[in-house]
């Protein structure tokens, strides 16, 4: 049977993919100053570009400069230069690929230490037993706030597309703000935004009819949500099949499959729940109850490292396969597939018993090889996990004094404007 992971996707835009693989978004927390992409992550999507994939999508872009979901997070909203978004654009598709910009606010995952504001449905805070305190705590927005932040998702897609960038990805899955909307353990809202799944996902659905419409038709608009969030009286997989179903007249060409949050760390082999495979395609079982009924070409991410697995997610009928650790080890493993060949290596596993304090340790694995390939040096995939996890501490705190002083001015600028 001829293999399907490296034949065309057509999607409803109109746009092409030149094969199933995608580069899932990681977060690199890798802004350089003015919260903007800066030479080295332009490199390190350059390199990404050269390594195979038919789509990259990039790690989150913050659609509000007063929430982010660490220091180094990269802002494009109205006041943005484009510039280093075109280079970032340009480098994803030296070889010819596509690239996606993922769009995200974060709701009330927002660190303690952050300035800025901190939002969510409700003044529901991020629970991580004694690690609790890293988050700040929410306030409940606004219709007001709401539909100020559904305007900024639009705005944030039609200048990506102003950039070059082949398509936009709304991301609400991962407990940021849009999933936690959907969720009815955080959205303990009673007005027309909470109770019901219809209200609960009416913020998304308005981010999506506003982005669609903000952008071209051949523009390919992508919504990533959970699965299922893992937590017992969650959002679980009916819940996304109904979403899923609301979103397919909406102008959506591809719905990403993940799941879990901070509180359940599902897309990371930690969940608080026995559904998901202990090694490989996390959600692939909920996929396949899930692709039967879609209406939509579904992208599957999660665990994926090996070209049997990934054959294998396609057979189940999932549209396109999203790698990330994967892809921060062996940047070029599409290549390597294609002539046959594996990854020789994989991210050393954490053991720690602590799970939240694994979770942050494996982030800072994988983002502590994404800085190694955007200096040009190999992955180091064995690096002991309290190393990578101590220095990225330290970056933090240098990024975190840059976005202090960068926000305050920011700040002081937009007061003294004159209102129109």
């Amino acid at each position: 049977m001829t293999s399907k992971l490296f034949a065309p996707l057509h999607l409803s835009s109109g746009s092409m993919l030149g094969n199933r693989i995608a580069k899932a978004a990681m977060e690199e927390n890798m802004a350089g100053d003015g919260q903007l992409p800066d030479r080295q992550l332009i490199a390190l999507y350059r390199h990404w570009a050269r390594g195979g994939t038919g789509l990259l999508i990039t790690g989150n872009v913050m659609v509000h400069a007063e929430a982010l979901t660490g220091p180094g997070g990269v802002v494009l909203d109205e006041a943005a230069p484009l510039e280093p978004f075109a280079q970032w654009a340009t480098a994803g598709k030296v070889a010819g690929g596509s690239i996606w910009m993922q769009i995200n606010h974060p709701g009330r995952q927002v660190p303690s230490d952050m300035p800025g504001v901190v939002w969510g449905p409700s003044a529901v805070g991020v629970d991580l037993g004694r690690h609790s305190s890293r988050f700040g705590r929410p306030a409940a927005m606004t219709p007001q706030q709401i539909e100020a932040t559904v305007a900024r998702f639009a705005v944030t897609a039609a200048r990506a597309e102003q950039a070059g960038f082949d398509g936009v990805e709304v991301h609400a899955a991962h407990g940021y703000l849009l999933s936690q909307f959907l969720s009815p353990l955080v959205n303990k809202r009673t007005d027309a935004w909470g109770g019901s799944l219809e209200n609960r996902a009416r913020m998304l659905l308005d981010v999506v009819r506003a982005v669609r419409a903000a952008v071209s038709p051949s523009f390919a608009v992508a919504v990533k949500i959970n699965s299922a969030d893992f937590q017992r009286g969650g959002f679980d997989a009916d819940d996304a099949r109904r979403v899923i179903e609301w979103l397919a007249p909406l102008g959506v060409d591809l719905v990403e499959l993940s799941g879990g949050s901070y509180e359940s760390p599902a897309m990371t082999g930690r969940p608080a729940d026995a559904r998901t495979q202990a090694r490989e395609a996390y959600f692939l079982d909920l996929a396949k109850d899930l692709v039967k009924a879609s209406p939509l070409p579904l992208m599957l991410t999660g665990g994926i490292t090996r070209r049997e697995t990934a054959e294998q997610v396609l057979a189940s009928g999932v549209a396109l396969v999203g790698m990330g650790t994967a892809l921060a080890v062996t940047p070029d493993l599409p290549n390597r597939w294609m002539i046959g060949h594996e990854a020789e290596r994989q991210l050393r596993p954490v053991t720690w018993s602590d799970k939240a304090l694994a979770t942050l340790a494996g982030m800072a694995q994988v983002r502590h090889q994404l800085r190694r390939i955007a200096r040009g040096s190999d992955p180091r995939p064995n690096t002991h996990p309290a190393y990578t996890l101590l220095s990225e501490r330290r970056q933090q705190r240098q990024a975190l004094r840059r976005y202090r002083t960068w926000l305050a001015e920011a700040q002081a600028t937009t007061a003294g404007r004159p209102h129109s």
